[in-house]
């Protein structure tokens, strides 16, 4: 068995992948590198073919029909030999010290009886143009070094959350809860994070800063323009984390606020997208997403609706609206996204 799995979702990537793929390379024959290449119309696919020549001990190049960024980690998830797995998207990358210092941490996990069911790791915003660089660190909520559960955490602070970018999963955790994210979808990391949570027994934080999340490419998903023209996508991933997690049935405290200050903030980018597209079309949505809830389940809808951030981004007209997009303006300059 491989030590980890690294599977890189690839789509007309011909222009970054080789930087991400050399810099996972260094793990050597402990990894395994799985380059599924999502129907790219490229030369995607002959550089993974090329990748699996030269490295068959290390990289497997699976090629499959258009399915999205979901189907492609589904991809990964059912080929994977590592007792651990990690997504690194194509047009990022990760620190080769920081590398050294996780696989250090997996291959002391791996000799345990029952091995840790999630590291979580630093991740640095790499936005394109940006003079000061976001790490998104958690060393005030979690502690460092050693083996803890969800009753020990520390308060996560708003704007500080766990992302795909910051998790490495034990990969048969992620097959026991079932894991399947949607095709065709983008902005599925949220499902990612959130659905496996409440299986995880076991957590490790490493403080180190692994993950370089590049933010710069005019097409790129999380643009703010492309999530509003994608915003029914958007909609149906938060539609998703709405069913599928269930609070009242979470024991531990910590991690039933967790998961609900999670969902209260991509429910809000939801509706922010919604006000910030003016349209008229995307107010009635913003109408309806909202009726949603309130049916769905009327004690969320009132935790969510009279929240601060719900009240914020529900006060009245233009003027009211034009003040939740100054909050939003502002949130994201201090937590670095978009």
């Amino acid at each position: 068995m491989k030590l980890l799995s690294v599977v890189i979702p690839c789509y007309n990537s011909q222009d970054y992948m080789k930087a991400c793929i050399e810099s996972v390379l260094p793990g050597g024959e402990n990894v395994e590198i799985l380059i599924v290449n999502d129907g790219s119309s490229d030369k995607t696919a002959d550089i993974a073919d090329d990748y699996a020549a030269k490295y068959p001990a290390i990289i497997k190049a699976i090629h499959q029909a258009n399915g999205g960024h979901g189907a492609a980690v589904n991809a990964g998830l059912r080929h994977a030999s590592g007792l651990y797995i990690k997504v690194v998207d194509s047009d990022d990358w990760v620190d080769i010290r920081a590398y050294m210092k996780v696989l250090a941490a997996l291959e002391r996990f791996a000799l345990e009886q029952q091995p840790v069911d999630l590291l979580v790791s630093n991740f640095v915003y790499e936005k394109e143009g940006a003079k000061y660089k976001k790490v998104m660190k958690y060393e005030n909520v979690l502690p460092e070094n050693k083996w803890f559960t969800w009753d020990e955490i520390g308060r996560f602070r708003k704007g500080q959350y766990l992302m795909m970018h910051s998790l490495i999963y034990r990969t048969a955790l992620l097959r026991e809860c079932g894991l399947e994210l949607p095709k065709h979808t983008f902005y599925v990391d949220n499902l990612y994070v959130t659905t496996p949570l409440p299986y995880v027994k076991s957590i490790y934080y490493l403080n180190v800063d692994f993950y370089r999340y590049f933010i710069g490419r005019c097409d790129q998903s999380v643009n703010e323009k492309v999530m509003i023209n994608r915003i029914d996508q958007q909609l149906k991933v938060n539609k998703l984390m709405i069913e599928q997690i269930d609070l009242e049935s979470i024991r531990s405290g910590k991690l039933r606020q967790y998961l609900f200050n999670h969902l209260e903030i991509v429910t809000m980018i939801s509706t922010i997208l919604l006000i910030r597209s003016g349209s008229k079309e995307n107010l009635q949505k913003k109408q309806a997403f909202w009726r949603f809830i309130k049916e769905y389940d009327m004690e969320l809808y009132h935790h969510l609706r009279y929240g601060m951030m719900g009240q914020l981004l529900s006060l009245p007209g233009r003027i009211g609206r034009s003040i939740s997009v100054g909050v939003y303006k502002i949130t994201q300059k201090v937590v670095g996204f978009n």
